[in-house]
């Protein structure tokens, strides 16, 4: 192509400008366009919980929501309450009966329970008594100063309850049970464990 432009061309400045010309048409044919700039991707939103996993967490621990354990203040609450049971069984303490339930303190602690009856049936009490070979055919005296709802043995009807607290200033083995008579061995009661090796009031079952 620049022999041709040449050829028809006068020698001298004129063949220099067509020259020019051609080298400047080649340069602006064989640059390449500036590639188009890029928006950075987006970055990925962070995945969402698969369904259930908090619920999962949350209850990995063995503390019920009715005990809550202050481990600075070397204090345990309890909620209690009684229902009546099924088919003519015992009367449920917190869903539970014939010690299927242990509450575990540490040794030294303070014990506040809310202690309610929601069974209709029947009066009830509750009582922290030491365990022995057999359960007491009724309530008698507490095992800690104050651990024990008023009228033990009379108990109290549906729709009352109690409060109180006590020191757990002994270690060892213990019941919660129903005062009334017959209650207790028909299985209306749970456990207590003092521990001196517990560093927070848990619970678990047998």
């Amino acid at each position: 192509m620049v022999r041709a432009i040449l050829s028809c061309c006068r020698p001298g400045a004129g063949a220099v400008l067509a020259l020019a010309a051609v080298v400047a048409c080649g340069s602006a044919q064989t640059t390449p366009a500036p590639a188009p700039a890029t928006t950075p991707a987006a970055s990925a939103a962070p995945a969402a919980p698969a369904p259930g996993q908090a619920a999962t967490s949350a209850s990995a621990s063995n503390t019920p929501v009715w005990l809550v354990a202050d481990s600075a203040g070397r204090t345990v609450t309890i909620a209690l309450q009684v229902t009546p049971g099924s088919s003519g069984g015992p009367a449920l303490i917190n869903g539970h009966h014939n010690g299927a339930l242990q509450i575990i303190v540490p040794l030294g602690w303070t014990v506040q329970w809310d202690w309610r009856s929601a069974d209709p049936s029947a009066p009830h009490s509750l009582v922290v008594m030491a365990e022995r070979e057999k359960l007491p055919l009724e309530g008698g005296r507490e095992a800690f100063t104050n651990a024990m709802t008023r009228a033990v043995t009379a108990g109290l009807p549906a729709g009352q309850g109690d409060r109180t607290t006590f020191t757990a200033d002994e270690a060892g083995w213990y019941w919660l049970l129903c005062g009334v008579p017959g209650h207790a061995i028909a299985g209306e009661y749970l456990g207590l464990r003092v521990d001196p090796e517990a560093k927070t009031a848990s619970v678990k079952t047998k």
